[in-house]
Formats: C-alpha cells, sequence, structure tokens
C-alpha cells in the first residue's frame, strides 16, 4: 500500500513479496524519480528509452514491491560478454536485498543468453555495492581514473569469468537459496 501522495511502498512484510520482472517503457518514470534520488549523475528517460529498445543486446529488469517500481538493473551483452549498465534501489528499500535479487536475475538471464563473463565499473566509494558484486563473483581488475565525470570519482573496474561454467552455475543455487529465505 502507498502512503501519502509520493511516498514509497513500506518494506515486505506479512507476505508481501519483491518480484522482479521484465522493464517496460512505462516503467521509466519511476526508474528515473529513482536516479534523481540516489545518483548525482543519473540517467535520463531519454536513455532508458534508447535502452529498451535496442531489445537483441539489452535486457532490463525492476524490482516492484506493491505494484510499484523500488529498483532496477540493466545489462548490454554483446559476443558472449555483458556489461552491467546500471542497477539501482530507492533509498528506502536500500539493505533489503533488492538490488541481490536484481543482479542475481540479471546474471541468470545473460548466462541463458549465452554470456561467459561479466563486467561492470562501479564508484570507488561504494562500498556497498562492492561488496554485492564481490559475493557474485566479480574481483576488481583496473581503476578507471575519473570515471564519473561530475563528481571526478573514479570507477572501479570488475569482472567475473566463468559464469556460463558448473561452478558459476552452483554459486547462483546458492545465492538464490539465500535470497529465497530472506523476507520479501
Amino acid at each position: 500500500m502507498r502512503g501519502p501522495k509520493g511516498a514509497r511502498p513500506l518494506p515486505p512484510r506479512n507476505g508481501e513479496t519483491i518480484e522482479i520482472a521484465p522493464m517496460r517503457r512505462q516503467d521509466v518514470a519511476a526508474v528515473v524519480g529513482i536516479e534523481r534520488e540516489i545518483f548525482p549523475e543519473p540517467w535520463s528517460a531519454v536513455l532508458y528509452l534508447s535502452e529498451l529498445a535496442q531489445r537483441a543486446t539489452r535486457q532490463y529488469w525492476v524490482a516492484r514491491a506493491a505494484g510499484e517500481v523500488v529498483g532496477y538493473a540493466g545489462c548490454m551483452l554483446v559476443a558472449g560478454e555483458g556489461h552491467v549498465t546500471t542497477l539501482g534501489v530507492d533509498a528506502a528499500w536500500q539493505g533489503r536485498r533488492v538490488g541481490a535479487r536484481l543482479l542475481w536475475r540479471l546474471v541468470v538471464e545473460a548466462r541463458a543468453a549465452g554470456a561467459t563473463a561479466l563486467t561492470l565499473e562501479v564508484r570507488a566509494s561504494n562500498a556497498v555495492a562492492q561488496r554485492l558484486y564481490r559475493w557474485f563473483g566479480f574481483a576488481p581488475v583496473g581503476i578507471r581514473r575519473n570515471y564519473y565525470a561530475r563528481s571526478h570519482e573514479d570507477g572501479i573496474v570488475m569482472w567475473v569469468h566463468d559464469v556460463d561454467s558448473d561452478d558459476y552455475g552452483r554459486r547462483l543455487v546458492a545465492i538464490g537459496a539465500v535470497l529465497d529465505g530472506a523476507a520479501g
């Protein structure tokens, strides 16, 4: 249930669940609203719509609670490699494994689409996100100096290889079991 106008839904409880579903055009306004809350350099609606139009090489997902978008993630797939383009969770929903659920779905779908490796950039100051990515097997391999132009912050480049392997599949099963045991 929504509270006062503009309020985000409450965290899952009493059997409420987080639904992960493909991002639709009508989700973009909510996604951009979250972007503006959590990132100093948010993507525009036009950029998201452009990404959604490239169905052959892009996958975008949203997390919904009580029908409201509370998080999102995206991936570009080219020649067996996936690049995690974005991952964001509404500030009121952070710390509830919404990001982990989104990343799990993104990785599962990237594997199904033939990805053998995944990469991403993450802010050097974002220790929480880096821990999440490490849980999924991503390891830092380099730094892009001043990658985030407006804030002049470095981006840490992280990769995970062999995501198509049985070992990595077992990792995903184990992560999925943890997420299934979490509330929501």
